[in-house]
């Protein structure tokens, strides 16, 4: 009789499994994950149902799941090379990659015919070497200089004055009387003076030859002086959405402004919103600028009467990273209190560097920026908190309760992100349905319920808690008895989940969320992670 019940289950939990594998093939990862655990619980010895509820976690970017997952399946059978595969695949996406050699090590051993192992191997060896070497030759933090004061950006695609132009009379004169001087102190020989004397004055004339002005053949937006316009903005805009680039020049005078607003501002900004008025959250966008048009559709542009947030993420995965970025940081410059940023996970060396920016901006711009934007995310403020009531932050709450908003505003936030603490947790945690603290899905951060979430509201006076950092099927997820609310602003998530967009508009005094939300639009046919590390690419 306990063999026939036995034969039952197990023939349930390939039943089970069967239904995962249609709902991850119809890109439902969470129903897949729900109906690999019900085959789990029927029949939890098998280690291919840990594998591929592995991969669904994965697909979920829950790396902490997918990783315990995978080490289930390998502790089943350790012979089971898709085990070593989802957990190597796992450790490679949160940047481990000296872990994930070690699996993929392991897979060729186990499988040393196959071409795939072999190709992922090759890769993932390369980009350990790639990381030894860069640890090799960096300078260590307190040696560091800023990227940014090295750059002048009026000097930045100008282009010489045509031959016709003349030696200013001035420039002419100090030549001269240059030349003059060197004879009068060291007694130069007459050959002496005039090769002194033409060198000064070519010199002066090469430097005077520069007009400061961008070249006229570039025929896109441009700045006029100083001063960041409205007009420039959208014609920028414009520009990107026909895929042309901004000039560098402009390019860098942006991201500089930014970088001089941010510094300015305190690890948690408050906003105030006047009775009367509105305020809109957005959440991640993750490079997926002709969604971020749409969002400027529905809501209208941000100015002052039209006040943003953009709660982090802005970057990676997608394939218009620049020009999301570039956009952003252009509206900042225009109007400081139209636009609000916060960071996110995705802001940071780590991530940009597997997950498309960095390669990115190398493609669209150049080196130099690659090291000026990782400077300038490190500005971002952590953490917003809207008429004293709401608090907007891209991640989520702490892993120790009375944490304040002064302990907040205290985070020296200008530095990478690191692996625990605070201003970790701010950017990476997650909420959960059951109280309490749990560990996290993703491996960094942790998982709170309802009462960490009530606890913390309380303490520090505040009614709701705005968060982002997850896609959601309707673009946003209501938690916590309607404490917490999700927000996720990149519709059809990386152009295979099919969820929606959403943000939350508040108006004032009341500041109740009305939630809208939106589809995907269409882009030209350029893929998510198209600017990726290679060895990401193979596993997307």
């Amino acid at each position: 009789m306990e063999t026939k019940n036995e034969n039952s289950d197990v023939s349930r939990a390939e039943e089970m499994k069967n239904q995962a594998n249609e709902a991850f093939k119809g890109h439902k990862f969470s129903h897949a994950i729900d109906l690999y655990t019900k085959a789990i619980e029927l029949n939890g010895n098998n280690a291919v149902y840990w594998a591929n509820r592995a991969f669904a976690h994965t697909k979920l970017e829950e790396y902490g799941s997918a990783i315990q997952d995978a080490s289930k399946a390998i502790e089943i059978d350790p012979k089971y090379s898709k085990g070593y595969y989802r957990r190597g695949a796992a450790y490679l996406a949160m940047g481990k990659f000296k872990d994930a050699l070690k699996d993929f090590q392991q897979v060729k051993r186990i499988c040393p015919n196959d071409p795939d192992a072999a190709r992922k191997l090759r890769e993932c060896e390369k980009a350990v070497m790639k990381l030894k070497f860069e640890e090799a030759i960096s300078a260590p933090v307190s040696e560091r200089r800023s990227v940014a004061e090295s750059i002048d950006y009026h000097t930045i695609g100008n282009k010489p004055r045509s031959s016709s132009s003349f030696l200013p009379t001035k420039t002419a004169l100090a030549a001269v009387v240059a030349a003059v001087m060197v004879v009068a102190f060291r007694g130069f020989a007459t050959t002496e003076i005039l090769m002194v004397l033409v060198s000064v004055v070519l010199g002066t004339y090469w430097w005077g030859s520069f007009s400061g002005k961008v070249e006229p053949q570039y025929s896109g937006a441009r700045i006029e002086g100083e001063e960041v316009t409205l007009e420039f903005v959208k014609q920028m805009m414009e520009d990107f959405k026909n895929q042309k680039t901004l000039h560098k020049r402009y390019a860098y005078q942006i991201v500089l402004k930014t970088r001089q607003i941010l510094q300015a501002l305190p690890s948690l900004v408050d906003i105030s919103v006047p009775n009367g008025k509105h305020f809109t959250v957005c959440g991640d966008v993750h490079g997926q600028f002709y969604d971020l048009l749409n969002i400027f559709e529905l809501n209208g542009l941000p100015s002052e009467e039209n006040p943003y947030l953009f709660n982090g993420d802005f970057v990676d995965r997608g394939s218009f990273s620049v020009e999301i970025i570039l956009t952003l940081f252009a509206f900042k410059c225009m109007a400081p209190s139209s636009i609000y940023l916060a960071r996110g996970n995705h802001e940071s060396k780590s991530m940009n560097k597997i997950y498309g920016f960095e390669g990115e901006v190398r493609s669209k711009l150049s080196e130099k920026f690659v090291d000026l934007f990782a400077e300038v995310f490190c500005y971002l403020p952590l953490a917003h908190v809207i008429n004293e009531k709401i608090f907007v932050v891209h991640g989520g709450l702490f892993s120790v309760d009375g944490v304040k908003l002064s302990d907040i505003r205290a985070i020296d936030r200008f530095c990478e992100p690191p692996e625990e603490g605070l201003m970790c947790e701010l950017l990476w945690s997650d909420p959960q349905p059951l109280p309490g603290r749990g560990p996290s899905k993703r491996g960094v951060g942790l998982s709170f319920g309802g009462d960490v979430t009530k606890r913390f509201l309380e303490d520090n006076n505040l009614d709701l808690v705005v968060r982002s950092h997850e896609v959601k099927d309707e673009g946003y997820e209501v938690d916590h008895d309607g404490k917490l609310i999700t927000v996720f602003s990149a519709p059809n998530y990386c152009d295979q989940m099919g969820n929606k967009g959403a943000y939350i508009r508040f108006e004032a005094p009341d500041m109740k969320p009305n939630i809208v939300t939106f589809s995907a639009v269409p882009h030209p046919d350029v893929k998510p992670m198209a600017y990726a590390n290679n060895f990401m690419r193979m596993f997307n």
